[in-house]
């Protein structure tokens, strides 16, 4: 399968940054759509801030509860799309993501994410917009239609196991990124034993190779684009 992707890689040559879009799902039935939206636009504005030496184009609110924003590559975006997805699910809310490869035919806007057009564009809000599937991962790349199922398979993973976790799952596993497991048990105040407990019933080290496995494949890809 690899030796036959090469080929296939070249027709993304043309791509020249990745686009990252979100959309929360069932906001419309919040109990408190004021509160939802003060913690939806501080989490657009932490990622802005905490991705910024990456980001060409920042996440902009576009629709009240969907947003989009350029990436220097597809591996910058997939680490911003982690980082979002974790800080909202930690805030109790849920969001879809879509990261796709865009040649944009306009100027980038440095300040907004508005007023661009380009392939990949429309496909990548297309697959945004199809709330029958629950896959909180996306991904539109343009000429690789094997790659990007095999990825959203990983994705379809992902969200899996994020749904099944109860919420100290969530908290331990969503907080073990960079964190020495001894010092997280410290500082949620619970033995080490009882961190790795829950760390296994939340299928802590699958959900790390999945992740793993996305960057390696953004990485790839990123790579034949020639993006950086």
């Amino acid at each position: 399968m690899i030796a036959q992707a090469e080929p296939l890689l070249e027709l993304l040559a043309p791509a020249t940054h990745a686009v990252v879009m979100g959309d929360l799902v069932s906001s419309e039935d919040t109990d408190s759509v004021e509160a939802l939206h003060s913690r939806f636009n501080a989490a657009v504005q932490w990622a802005n801030g905490e991705h910024q030496p990456r980001i060409v184009s920042p996440l902009t609110i576009t629709l009240g509860d969907e947003f989009q924003g350029l990436c220097v590559s597809l591996q910058a975006g997939l680490r911003l799309v982690r980082d979002l997805r974790a800080w909202l699910l930690m805030a109790d809310i849920d969001c879809r993501f879509v990261l796709g490869s865009v040649r944009l035919q306009t100027p980038v806007n440095p300040t907004q994410a508005w007023n661009m057009m380009g392939p990949g564009l429309a496909a990548s809000r297309q697959r945004l917009g199809d709330k029958r599937d629950g896959n909180a991962y996306r991904f539109e790349l343009r000429g690789e239609p094997e790659v990007q199922a095999l990825m959203e398979a990983v994705g379809s993973g992902l969200t899996a196991i994020e749904d099944g976790w109860t919420a100290r799952q969530r908290q331990v596993v969503l907080a073990l990124r960079g964190m020495v497991a001894a010092d997280l048990a410290e500082q949620l105040r619970m033995s080490p034993q009882t961190l790795y407990k829950i760390r296994r019933a939340g299928r802590y080290d699958l959900y790390e190779r999945q992740w793993a496995a996305l960057e390696a494949m953004a990485a790839r890809l990123d790579r034949a684009l020639g993006l950086t």
